[in-house]
């Protein structure tokens, strides 16, 4: 893929704020007037919104760890295929709510398959199109759980129910993540307020749109 645009995801556990700050920073690039595309995963497009529903269904809890890894990875496919390739073909930055990393982190460790196993079905989904950098937000398990407690703007489904342990294995594997590949991921405290964390997040954006 010749790819003219830039892709930017937004990480982090359940309840850091990705989608209240993805807003932010979706009108900040508008108002630079920057050619952009605003998308979220699992979903962005009818198959994938579809598949979606499935996932995070509270009813299904019956669902077992694979097959919960491979629909993801089903939907990433069509999501990618069908709108985010052409957005950065077409020399967009692109701004994902969620990509690669947190299969690894919600299925691969949380879940137990193994992150190894994970990216393989991954790379098998994504070919070679990684993020050109992912903006980490970080925030203590038990914060996170606080504040979709209190619904904080956030939908409570299937995955958001799971045990401090879940929540605690999920966060531990992103920051192993970032450790990992300082050169992609951003790491940002998401415990101050909304407007602070969103202006780290700016920042990193600028520096890689210049």
């Amino acid at each position: 893929m010749k790819k003219n645009g830039l892709f930017i995801t937004l990480e982090g556990p359940d309840g850091a704020g990705k989608t209240s700050v993805l807003e932010i920073l979706a009108r900040r690039l508008e108002n630079s007037g920057i050619d952009f595309l605003k998308t979220r995963e699992p979903g962005g497009i009818r198959i994938s919104e579809k598949i979606r529903e499935i996932i995070l269904d509270n009813d299904h809890t019956e669902m077992e760890a694979r097959t919960e890894a491979l629909l993801y990875a089903a939907a990433r496919r069509q999501h990618l295929i069908e709108k985010i390739i052409p957005a950065l073909e077409a020399g967009k930055v692109v701004l994902c709510d969620r990509f690669i990393d947190s299969s690894i982190a919600y299925q691969g460790a949380a879940r137990g398959i193994g992150t190894e196993e994970v990216r393989s079905i991954n790379r098998f989904a994504i070919g070679d199109t990684m993020p050109d950098l992912t903006i980490l937000l970080d925030v203590p398990a038990e914060e996170g759980i606080r504040r979709i407690s209190e619904g904080r703007g956030h939908e409570v489904n299937r995955l958001d129910t799971e045990g401090l342990g879940f929540h605690n294995k999920v966060r531990s594997e992103y920051l192993r993540i970032a450790e990992r590949e300082p050169e992609r991921v951003v790491l940002v405290d998401a415990t101050k307020n909304l407007e602070d964390t969103a202006e780290v997040a700016w920042t990193a954006i600028k520096s890689r749109m210049k």
